[in-house]
């Protein structure tokens, strides 16, 4: 069913929250606000997409009523080099946000990418974005909460909170823990700085240390151990033989 935005609104009366029953993709619509000169923490929401954006230009499976799909105005005092470091905040506040509501231990795959079992299998439940746009961060992350299947391209890798066992999650009850987390973590980043969003993503991710992965970027191939998160927030592999690289992008896959 749509999400109920009243109640929504009663808890967050003073956020700015446009929501739609469809969308291209709220990302945007959300930088069209921010280049407008929207509050920072200004929501813009849907039930569904119809070109939900994921990483790389890769499109959301975005099922009408089944997921969360957000984006949200953010305007920090943090520079555009702080941005892969705000991703990392923006993956641990999702984190919280499914633990908090849907009681799911969830893990986090660098750089982007939350991760929940189902069967026993970990895979992806939650997607997040951030990109500049003018003096403001547009964030945007789809989680995957009431699905029952996926298409046959993705269902391997994609999962959903109902899948992991967890159905009938309120979607506007983890809209709100989403948003008091994101608050609440970027707090963290500009308060405390961004090494103790370092940490806390560190200690809340099995891929950030002591991980075998796989991991394309630039057109090779990397294999080796995750060995933690340089103050960036990009992530460093030793291969087999003690090389160390830092990973500024792509896809990161345990071995």
């Amino acid at each position: 069913m749509p999400l109920d935005l009243a109640s929504v609104r009663a808890r967050l009366p003073e956020r700015r929250i446009d929501w739609f029953g469809s969308v291209s993709s709220t990302m945007t619509l959300a930088a069209r606000l921010a280049r407008d000169g929207c509050k920072s923490g200004t929501v813009i929401g849907a039930d569904g997409q119809v070109a939900g954006i994921g990483r790389h230009g890769h499109t959301w499976h975005s099922e009408a009523e089944a997921g969360l799909y957000v984006s949200v105005v953010l305007r920090l005092p943090i520079g555009a080099n702080a941005l892969p470091v705000l991703m990392l905040a923006l993956g641990v506040a999702t984190q919280r946000a499914i633990a908090d509501v849907a009681g799911l231990a969830a893990d986090l795959r660098w750089p982007n990418d939350v991760l929940v079992e189902e069967n026993g299998v970990a895979k992806k439940c939650a997607g997040i974005l951030a990109q500049l746009e003018g003096n403001a961060i547009v964030a945007g992350i789809g989680i995957n909460v009431n699905h029952s299947a996926f298409p046959n391209e993705i269902e391997g890798l994609a999962t959903s909170l109902r899948l992991a066992g967890k159905e009938g999650v309120p979607r506007e009850d983890l809209l709100v823990s989403l948003l008091m987390e994101i608050d609440a973590c970027c707090k963290i980043l500009t308060g405390q700085g961004r090494s103790a969003i370092l940490q806390l993503f560190t200690r809340n991710s099995s891929y950030a240390e002591g991980r075998r992965v796989r991991v394309e970027q630039d057109g090779s191939v990397i294999e080796g151990t995750t060995c933690g998160v340089d103050d960036s927030g990009f992530l460093v592999v030793r291969d087999d033989v003690g090389k160390e690289t830092t990973i500024l992008a792509g896809g990161v896959r345990s071995l």
